[in-house]
This record gives structure tokens, C-alpha cells and sequence, in this order.
């Protein structure tokens, strides 16, 4: 991810900011739009978030200050694109104007791999269902997005006054707990042994 980072980096530097978007949705939008999808579980409201980030990133971008990642930075968009969208959800602005990002979010779009499904993959699904959004939020960002703790802080975090240490900390103990939960239910369900 520092490669492609670098290189978003270096088209950025130069002043190709469509590039630069355009190198950050189709690298990371899959992922992103994968993780919309598994927290919400409504793959409509995930597309609709998923969409609207891109655009905020399209249109942000020659703003964006460099305090994190673009990785983080487009979760982070999605996560308030999803809240801005559940917030409205009754009362629906015309559709903006469509942009270049339409494009290339469709492309990342039609590049997300379908799950594979095994008997165990499917007992697991259905347990991640049944936690909360947020638990199914910080599960997804830190084992299948193997994102850094400061990076989720970032993303969960809301912008609060909490300092980002503080916040990592809070999200390490909570992950610790989801993680037993699914342990126990896993147990429960006979695809984990005693020891386990």
C-alpha cells in the first residue's frame, strides 16, 4: 500500500488530481465499498454511500492536507457519506451533476470479487450479521482491511475530542471483545473446538 500511496502521492505533487482520484478509487474503492456492504448489509445504501464518497474525494482531493493515508481518508468519506445518507434518506436532493468519479467508481464497482463460500465461511458470515453495525464496522477495517489501529481511529473516530491514542486504545478493547464473542458463538455453533 506505501507504493501506491507514493504514487498517488507523486500525481497529486504534480497537479493531476483526476489521476491521482482515479489511481485512489480503483485501488482502494473495492475494499471500501466491500466493507460499506458488510457493515450495513443493504448493498443499495452501501452503493448509494460508496458513490457519494467518491465524489467527495473527486472533489476534495486538491484539499486534502495529507494527515493520514488516502486509504483512511476514502473510509473515512464513506463512513460520513453513509451518515449524510441515512441522515436525508426521506428527503432526497435532485441528482447532482455526474462527474469523471462516476466512471471510475463503477469500475471498482464491477472489480469487487464475490465471496467464496465454504461451509465454515458461511457459519462465520451469519455470525458477523448478527453483531451490531458498529462492532461489524471495526471488524471488517481491522482483520479483512488489516488497517492500522491510528488509521481506524481516523475513521471511527468522528473528529470527537478524544485523542487519537485514547481512541486506538478504546477500539483495541472493543475489538478484544468482539473477537470472544465470535470466539464463544463459533463454539457454540461446533466449528470451534474446546481449546480454541
Amino acid at each position: 500500500m506505501a507504493l501506491v500511496e507514493a504514487t498517488i502521492r507523486a500525481l497529486w505533487d504534480a497537479g493531476n488530481l483526476p489521476a491521482a482520484a482515479t489511481e485512489a478509487i480503483e485501488t482502494y474503492g473495492p475494499e471500501v465499498l466491500g466493507w460499506l456492504t458488510t457493515s450495513t448489509g443493504d448493498a443499495s445504501e452501501a452503493d448509494e454511500a460508496f458513490g457519494t464518497a467518491c465524489e467527495d474525494l473527486w472533489r476534495g482531493l486538491a484539499q486534502f492536507r495529507w494527515e493520514c493515508s488516502v486509504r483512511a481518508w476514502l473510509y473515512t468519506l464513506a463512513r460520513h457519506a453513509l451518515i449524510r445518507g441515512r441522515k436525508r434518506a426521506a428527503e432526497r436532493p435532485a441528482r447532482r451533476q455526474p462527474l469523471e468519479s462516476v466512471d471510475v467508481a463503477d469500475r471498482a464497482r464491477s472489480r469487487t470479487a464475490p465471496w467464496l463460500r465454504t461451509e465454515v465461511k458461511d457459519v462465520f458470515a451469519r455470525l458477523r450479521e448478527e453483531l451490531s453495525e458498529e462492532e461489524r464496522e471495526l471488524l471488517v477495517l481491522r482483520v479483512d482491511r488489516n488497517l492500522a489501529w491510528d488509521e481506524i481511529a481516523i475513521i471511527l473516530g468522528g473528529g470527537g475530542e478524544t485523542s487519537a491514542a485514547a481512541m486506538s486504545a478504546r477500539l483495541r478493547k472493543r475489538f478484544q471483545s468482539i473477537k470472544g464473542k465470535l470466539r464463544e458463538r463459533a463454539r457454540d455453533e461446533g466449528i470451534l473446538g474446546e481449546d480454541s
